[in-house]
């Protein structure tokens, strides 16, 4: 376990930000079903994203490694067997998306991970798969999970709550086949409670990207399937956009720490973190855009406690209340119930944690009560495994009053390794 301790520090200096992970995996996977040559250009090099690439090798993909570019050539078919096995260490958008695509394959697949993801609840699978004759078995509603395809397209009904992952599992199972057989009649996915909209946009957006079949969209409520064009197989080239989740803790380290600029993100994104912009301007920090670059400047003046519905963004929750404790007054973020299954229970860890640097968060019901401390305290602060808790501790200790020594810090590999090499370069002292 590596111990990371962060020096109170003013920030300034410019920040490329790392690949969308979330844009990544899920260009991985489309790869691997579209078949033939794919090049991803700007592809990241967090844990989840490897994982990503070592499962789409075991299911019939050959990779060149060439820096930041993957070339991916894809022999994947559904009457072929592959590995019968496939280990998703603790992604949780990997579990769901290639469970369903295992779930395509006339032969059975084992899906394991380690981790927090021991405790992420799969129960979904085993209501809707036996519906699209796919046998399934769970260790009582969690991994391991045994699929045995192969998966025929029927009408479902899925439950958004829990993720929107699961749909998205869904939604690239049924392009596939709508992929390879362009005489299916139309099928229906209908959801109900379904959180986290915008990450199903940019599921939907990736595979209109690779020229695959995309249902139409009826306002979140039901994802419609029709005929599709005959199969076309064509070579991708693909360039992965910036990370808008990782982007939002450097922002906020602007807000209240000096001066930054980030770099190489997409305005136009369909990525849901991108709401960060509209809470800094609530806060009262000074935003400008220029270009492609968002410069952000500590205001001279006290920031502003806001009020936030982060329900369809629950990873902002970290980076926000890194920028709330920092804000005069009680700031509100709406979601809290969307956190119980991350990689912690990231509600409850984000009270213990910041509580040990001086900030009370209280939490009703799907309310967090951020309680704006702008003396925050120096202290010990155990990563709990959890990549974003780690992250916003670092954030929120770079304006305290002493050292945060950070317990577990190599938790930010999962999504952004070069996060602590970044805050250096922006002034951060590391030690």
């Amino acid at each position: 376990m590596s111990v990371i301790t962060v020096v109170p520090s003013l920030v300034s200096g410019t920040i490329k930000i790392s690949p969308s992970k979330s844009y990544s995996q899920r260009a991985a996977a489309v790869a691997l079903l579209k078949g033939g040559k794919t090049t991803l250009e700007n592809y990241g090099k967090s844990n989840d994203e490897t994982v990503a690439l070592e499962i789409i090798k075991a299911l019939g993909a050959s990779i060149i490694i060439d820096g930041s570019k993957v070339v991916i050539q894809s022999e994947f078919n559904s009457n072929t067997t592959f590995a019968n096995k496939i280990f998703v260490a603790e992604s949780g958008l990997s579990l769901r998306l290639f469970t369903c695509i295992a779930a395509l394959l006339n032969c059975e697949v084992e899906i394991t991970g380690e981790g927090s993801l021991l405790n992420r609840p799969v129960g979904i699978f085993e209501s809707i798969l036996p519906q699209l004759s796919v046998e399934i078995k769970t260790n009582n509603g969690f991994v391991p999970i045994f699929v045995k395809g192969n998966l025929q397209l029927k009408n479902i009904e899925i439950n958004g709550e829990v993720s929107s992952q699961f749909l998205s599992g869904f939604i690239l199972a049924f392009s596939y086949l709508y992929w390879n057989n362009s005489l299916l009649e139309s099928v229906a996915i209908t959801v109900q409670n379904l959180k986290s909209k915008p990450y199903i946009d940019v599921t939907i957006d990736v595979l209109e990207k690779f020229g695959l079949p995309t249902p139409q969209n009826k306002n979140y409520l039901e994802f419609i399937f029709t005929k599709s064009k005959s199969k076309s197989i064509q070579d991708i080239f693909y360039s992965i956009e910036g990370d808008w989740s990782s982007a939002a803790f450097m922002l906020v380290a602007g807000a209240i720490a000096g001066k930054i600029k980030v770099s190489k993100l997409n305005f136009e994104t369909k990525q849901a973190d991108k709401a960060i912009l509209k809470v800094l301007e609530k806060a009262g920090v000074n935003v400008d855009i220029v270009n492609d670059e968002i410069i952000v400047e500590k205001n001279l003046q006290e920031l502003n406690a806001f009020e936030f519905d982060a329900t369809d963004c629950p990873d902002l929750f970290p980076p926000l209340v890194a920028l709330a404790g920092n804000c005069n007054g009680v700031s509100k973020i709406k979601g809290v119930n969307r956190l119980k299954h991350k990689e912690s229970n990231r509600g409850e860890i984000l009270q213990t944690e910041f509580g040990k640097l001086g900030v009370l968060i209280l939490i009703d019901d799907d309310i967090m009560k951020i309680y704006g401390s702008l003396k925050i305290k120096g202290g010990i602060i155990n990563s709990n495994n959890d990549h974003r808790i780690t992250m916003a501790c670092a954030i929120a200790a770079i304006n305290a009053t002493e050292n945060v020594i950070i317990e577990g810090a190599e938790a930010v590999n999962k999504s952004y390794p070069n996060f602590f090499e970044d805050l250096k370069k922006i002034g951060v002292g590391i030690k």
